[in-house]
């Protein structure tokens, strides 16, 4: 374990994925979400195949017992995926950002419904004080005094029906991973991302000038390295650790948005993040308690064995 290396590639990793977002943005008046998708999938595929090649796991992450598994995990992440690029194009990158962290809030609830996993009252509480957090945010975009901007309002649904597609993948990666090799995982993603986004190609794709291409090209590389620096960050430190460093992405969003694009993010926005983040924090050390338990529990019975 080196703890300051995981959490290094963990915040490079949300620095990379931040850029990606805003080429993905920059490119959102000109480029349908479906074609974004296609770009930031394929391009990503030639990073990955180099990186499992040079650890020497390329037959690993080629293996796959469970090929229906990877195509729903592929249908799940393709439709996040998506909807979450249409709100880039219809939302400050900030609030986009923000709306994301409902996504581990989302994933306990249905971790406990699907998996089955106990979740009891203090994690509850966390969940509940987590969605008040995503309703503040929500709130001035679902105004009913017809003063709300409705293509806003369509970017802040796309971007909560998008956070909650990723907890869904969440949890099923979850179950994957019990017969797959991560590696495995993070490839036959991309590439049934890259085969699902071209079902779009009838729904208005156009042809790209060559910045845009550029941009596109670039969000898809990009997107590969962020995925295997997440992935290399948890060779190093626990998830426990790494978990709270996810909202340092927050930071990136907000000076990206106001850098590249005068965003300046709402009280509601940042507010409402706060409670959020708050509420995620609380159920990342909720779980490292129990983690700490369980660990615990088997000493005692590997002592009593």
């Amino acid at each position: 374990m080196n703890i300051g290396r995981g959490i290094a590639l963990k915040i490079s990793a949300l620095a990379v994925f931040t850029v990606m977002a805003v080429l993905i943005k920059a490119t959102s008046d000109a480029v349908p979400p479906g074609e974004a998708v296609f770009f930031r999938s394929a391009f990503s595929i030639p990073v990955i195949l180099v990186w499992l090649l040079a650890r020497g796991e390329l037959r690993t992450g080629l293996r796959t017992a469970n090929v229906m598994g990877h195509v729903w995990r592929g249908v799940i992440g393709v439709s996040a995926m998506g909807l979450g690029f249409a709100a880039l194009g219809l939302l400050p990158l900030p609030e986009v950002t923000a709306i994301g962290f409902a996504a581990p809030l989302m994933t306990v609830i249905l971790a406990a419904l699907l998996l089955g996993e106990k979740v009891r009252l203090f994690r509850l509480t966390a969940v509940a004080i987590g969605l008040i957090g995503v309703t503040i945010i929500l709130w001035p975009r679902l105004s009913f005094d017809g003063t709300a901007d409705r293509l806003a309002t369509l970017g802040a649904i796309l971007a909560l029906i998008s956070a909650g597609l990723r907890a869904l993948a969440q949890v099923h990666i979850r179950r994957l991973v019990q017969s797959e090799d991560t590696a495995a995982v993070v490839f036959y993603f991309m590439l049934t991302a890259t085969g699902f986004s071209l079902l779009t190609l009838p729904f208005g794709w156009t042809v790209p000038s060559p910045t845009e291409t550029a941009m596109l090209v670039a969000a898809g590389v990009i997107g590969g390295v962020g995925q295997i620096l997440v992935t290399s960050a948890y060779r190093f430190a626990p998830a426990s650790v790494l978990a709270p460093f996810d909202y340092s992405q927050m930071l990136f969003a907000v000076a990206a948005g106001y850098l590249l694009f005068a965003e300046i993010p709402t009280s509601a926005t940042l507010w409402g993040s706060l409670v959020v983040i708050a509420a995620g924090v609380l159920i990342i050390y909720r779980e490292r308690q129990l983690g700490l338990e369980r660990g615990k529990a088997r000493s005692k019975m590997g002592h009593m064995g």
